[in-house]
């Protein structure tokens, strides 16, 4: 039997719900007693932070479905009218709701009075980036869920300018613009009494045009190059095409099962490149074509990965291709006012990359939220495969000007017949070997997560793997001038470093160890005895 309560908040749910696709399966449910499907459903709103919203495709307050895309456009009407904004764009990517959740917010948005745009079609989530400052709006909104399993959806939002007090510019929120925007959702109406408009301006392929010309001049001397592309069933092909012609390089050689955006993403378990096997079907390509590059973006395009060959393919970690974007665009550099950042969970590589040359250098916490807040920014990455090359276009993570720059630097070196390999070995050899790891613990709960950060706060061995535990951070009280974050840092032996926290947008721990070494081979030891302890420390028991 259905709980009393459970079933008042079902029934009211339904009469406000304007998807009838999702009231049937409620009314259903509630034909069919379904008390377990009903109160995972109904386990409080859909949590709005800094990443936006993110979940699974389904009805009820706990899930992503048009009521609670309607509700958060609502209450990020109230902010705006709080803040004084007037106006905002919105972008999609080609997932399942996609369409339907950025009509929602159009309506409401245009039934606030608001001045609307949205983007022609499902697009990378860069080109709404590019499009908030390029269109000067003060809010942008992306429909997507990146790189999160096929069930899921999700909403970014955006800011244009300096909004109470904080310098946006065409980046994601950060706190505590968040919870003021989640405490107008709380206190949203009956959505039957929510005012709809009609008038909007669907743009013209015009700003998509624009963002792939700006983006196009990065690439500066192109040459005849064999890249193998995916856009993992994602949005990126069309635009990388376009980008890759304009800037004169030779059409990427397209991995065809994932050429073209599907929702279900067929080919994969996960659409995220680092995930194992995501990019199988890339490396089998890249060896039948002799590539000389393979290059990978996420779903909505704003990731970047890449494999190179070694005497046999292999995908670059995210911090490699920070190294290597960092050293390139520090040696091209035509000033040196521009700043060098990564997020804390990155790599120390970067900031010796910036101390070489002369440049200036900042680590934010993690998240491009908080990358896209630095001033002049030159180059940012954060080692989840996310590199801001050209910042004065797009603030924000960019996989498809990453893949150009990354093809600009694959040109130029084979013109002095050299590999993308030669130029990491030229790296190690300046700065010494960078040895990094990450490892994810997918938990079922937030108790999970808290169970395992307490222990790793409270609970560790004087010693792990032989190596001294020789200072632990308790990020949540910092002392380095960052704000105060969920995780903590290890340090073994005063020169190995762990950094551990919670992921800001799948239920998993995060687990991210660099070593620093002359030589790969000591580094790839130390770093299967740390990850090995560190699977243990980090099971959810």
């Amino acid at each position: 039997m259905i709980p009393e309560k459970l079933l008042q908040e079902v029934k009211s749910w339904i009469s406000d719900d304007p998807d009838p696709k999702t009231k049937a399966q409620l009314e259903d449910w509630l034909k069919q007693g379904a008390v377990n499907e009903l109160s995972a459903c109904f386990q409080g709103f859909l949590e709005f932070g800094t990443a936006g919203l993110r979940g699974p495709l389904g009805p009820g307050p706990s899930r992503m479905n048009r009521s609670v895309v309607s509700k958060t456009a609502y209450g990020l009407t109230r902010f705006m009218a709080n803040s004084g904004l007037k106006s905002i764009v919105i972008g999609r990517d080609a997932r399942y709701g996609s369409e339907d959740f950025t009509k929602d917010t159009a309506e409401i948005m245009s039934g606030a009075g608001f001045e609307v745009f949205v983007l022609p079609r499902a697009l990378p989530t860069p080109v709404l980036a590019y499009a908030v400052r390029k269109l000067g709006c003060d809010v942008g909104v992306m429909v997507t869920a990146s790189h999160n399993p096929p069930q899921d959806n999700g909403y970014k939002v955006y800011l244009g300018g300096t909004v109470n007090g904080i310098r946006y510019d065409g980046s994601q929120i950060i706190s505590p613009t968040d919870s003021e925007i989640s405490r107008e959702i709380a206190a949203a109406p009956s959505l039957n009494a929510v005012k709809r408009g009609s008038d909007w301006t669907v743009l013209s392929d015009e700003i998509v045009n624009e963002y792939i010309s700006a983006t196009a001049r990065l690439g500066n001397a192109p040459l005849d190059l064999k890249v193998v592309y995916t856009a993992m069933h994602g949005v990126g092909t069309e635009t990388l095409v376009k980008v890759f012609e304009r800037a004169g390089f030779t059409p990427p050689i397209l991995v065809k099962e994932q050429a073209q955006p599907d929702p279900d993403f067929p080919t994969v378990a996960f659409p995220n490149p680092e995930e194992p096997g995501a990019i199988d079907l890339s490396l089998e390509l890249a060896q039948e074509v002799k590539a000389d590059l393979v290059i990978a973006n996420d779903p909505d395009a704003d990731r970047c990965a890449a494999a190179i060959n070694e005497g046999g393919w292999r995908m670059l970690r995210g911090d490699e291709v920070g190294a290597l974007l960092g050293e390139y665009l520090a040696q091209t550099s035509k000033d040196r006012e521009g700043v060098l950042a990564n997020s804390i969970v990155s790599s120390s590589i970067l900031k010796k990359i910036a101390k070489s040359h002369g440049l200036p250098f900042v680590e934010t916490l993690t998240g491009f939220k908080y990358l896209a807040k630095v001033e002049n920014l030159r180059f940012g990455y954060e080692e989840a495969l996310g590199y801001a090359v050209d910042s004065n276009s797009v603030n924000d993570k960019d996989g498809i000007s990453a893949a150009l720059v990354l093809v600009q630097l694959a040109a130029d070196l084979k013109r002095e017949a050299r590999t993308i390999a030669d130029f990491l070995s030229e790296i190690w050899k300046k700065y010494g070997f960078h040895g990094t790891r990450q490892i994810s613990v997918r938990t079922k709960s937030i108790s999970d997560i808290d169970k395992v950060m307490g222990k790793l706060r409270n609970e560790l061995p004087s010693t792990l793997a032989e190596f001294k535990i020789s200072k632990v951070d308790d990020l949540e009280r910092p002392t380095d001038g960052l704000p105060p974050t969920n995780g903590v840092r290890i340090w073994l032996d005063d020169k190995y470093r762990v950094i551990v926290r919670p992921s800001g947008t799948e239920p998993k721990i995060k687990c991210y160890i660099e070593v620093v070494t002359s030589q790969a081979n000591e580094a790839t030891t130390i770093l299967d005895s740390l990850e090995r302890e560190f699977r243990t420390l980090m099971a959810v028991n």
